[in-house]
């Protein structure tokens, strides 16, 4: 007895695998818990005394899979190396991943080998009683009997041992446990089938979840780039418009930009004076231990810096100043274009009653000339 698994010497396994184990989470249904902390033997069995095929891998002194295999069973591939399977009678999920695909693919393979198997074990069994049946009162042919001691899968295929021979019993115990276990299978289809649909359910949620978190960062980086489009735009309009503005302007803007830039260099000299002597001020009152003498020394760079800041103002106001004539002189300058469009076209209906009145001259003295 290893774990609460009886490993008979009758027993015997068919195929063996490595493979990290995972049960379903019976609170949620959806995580996977680890019921293996590394890797372990997970083997085919095929037991003789009860003539049914299991799935058992023993980690240290306990079972972490005692699964029966059934017709109605089915090993699922959910990814490249990780594969599934429903048990109605252990009320579980159990999960298998493996190293490789190829490995994968071989336990899937003979799963199908041995779920086949087991159905034509339990056709077989059913055959049999009810041929051994005496209410039925039919003899079993010598051919039929002689099959029915050779399990359908030949278990020691996989390691070269012989396979086992199917036990059956006749008694009237065998036929109420097989009729119960029909009972059992009939109710476990439902139950298998409806942990399969919650588990697709699951994946299917989990892949739509993903699916509408990246549709949300992809709404949201599209969003932030329309954005700074929109800014780029914006910006590249207003540099256009600013060019356009200091092309069409004179000799003044050029007057008016030459003191722009002569102010901006001496707030930028004010500015730098006054790093200056915050830098002398932080100097000094690093090395100055007498604190009436750091007083004296903050009080006049409080007083030196509200005669810059003066000066700043000032020359913030003699700015102002040069905006404002600039903006007169555009003012003046759109005033003249527009008398000089109006005189233009006075000139032009001036030109054209000329033209008329050539026109009219040059047909009079025509018609003097004919006459």
């Amino acid at each position: 007895m290893e774990g609460g698994v009886d490993l008979r010497l009758e027993e015997q396994p068919i195929f063996s695998a490595r493979a990290h184990v995972f049960q379903i989470d019976p609170a949620t249904k959806r995580n996977w818990i680890p019921a293996s902390k590394h890797a372990v033997t997970v083997s085919f069995f095929y037991d003789s005394t009860r003539n049914v095929y299991r799935i058992i891998s023993v980690g240290g002194t306990k079972a972490i899979i005692n699964s029966t295999i059934t017709p109605n069973m089915s090993f699922t591939k959910t990814s490249q190396k990780f594969g599934q399977w429903a048990d109605s009678r252990a009320n579980t999920v159990y999960g298998l991943g493996f190293n490789s695909e190829q490995q994968l693919s071989q336990f899937a393979e003979r799963f199908q080998e041995v779920k086949e198997a087991a159905r034509l074990t339990r056709e077989k069994s059913q055959d049999k009683i009810e041929l051994t049946n005496p209410a039925l009162d039919i003899a079993a042919p010598q051919e039929l009997s002689g099959d029915l001691h050779s399990p359908p899968l030949q278990p020691g295929s996989a390691n070269g041992s012989s396979g086992p021979k199917l036990y059956h019993s006749e008694s009237c115990d065998g036929e109420v446990m097989l009729d119960s276990a029909r009972l059992k299978t009939l109710f476990a289809q439902g139950s298998i089938g409806e942990s399969q649909w919650e588990l697709e359910l699951f994946a299917l949620q989990e892949s739509n979840a993903k699916l509408v978190q990246a549709l949300h960062e992809s709404n949201v980086t599209v969003e932030q780039w329309k954005k700074q489009l929109s800014a780029y735009k914006e910006e590249t309009e207003k540099l256009r418009d600013r060019v356009i503005e200091l092309e069409s302007q004179g000799e003044a803007v050029v007057t008016v930009a030459t003191r722009n830039t002569d102010l901006s260099q001496s707030v930028e000299e004010l500015e730098t004076l006054l790093k200056e002597k915050e830098e002398e001020i932080q100097m000094l009152r690093s090395q100055k231990s007498d604190v009436t003498d750091l007083e004296s020394d903050r009080e006049e760079a409080l007083l030196r810096l509200q005669e810059v800041e003066s000066r700043n103002a000032d020359l913030e106001q003699q700015l102002q100043d040069v905006e404002q004539t600039l903006v007169d002189c555009v003012n003046d300058r759109e005033r003249i274009q527009c008398d000089a469009r109006k005189l233009l076209d006075i000139l032009d209906v001036k030109l054209y009653e000329l033209n008329d009145l050539r026109h009219g001259l040059a047909k009079i003295a025509e018609k003097e000339e004919k006459s």
